[in-house]
């Protein structure tokens, strides 16, 4: 699901970007920021863009399968 947060349901997310994001280009990754009960993923090039969404059973479903874990 694609979303645009809005201060009724969240555009005081708290942002970060993962320890292993390339230090020397830092705008070249996505950003996350978790909710009682979502994961919100945004680009970091584009931090008024949309956001994706995701339960957090998704999320660490997609983590999980990310690092081949």
């Amino acid at each position: 699901m694609i979303r645009k947060t809005s201060a009724e349901d969240g555009s005081e997310l708290r942002w970060f970007k993962s320890s292993y994001s390339d230090s020397s280009n830092s705008n070249e990754c996505v950003e996350v920021a978790t909710m009682l009960g979502a994961v919100h993923v945004r680009d970091s090039k584009n931090v008024e863009g949309s956001q994706l969404a995701l339960t957090r059973q998704a999320w660490a479903d997609f983590v999980a399968h990310a690092s081949g874990s």
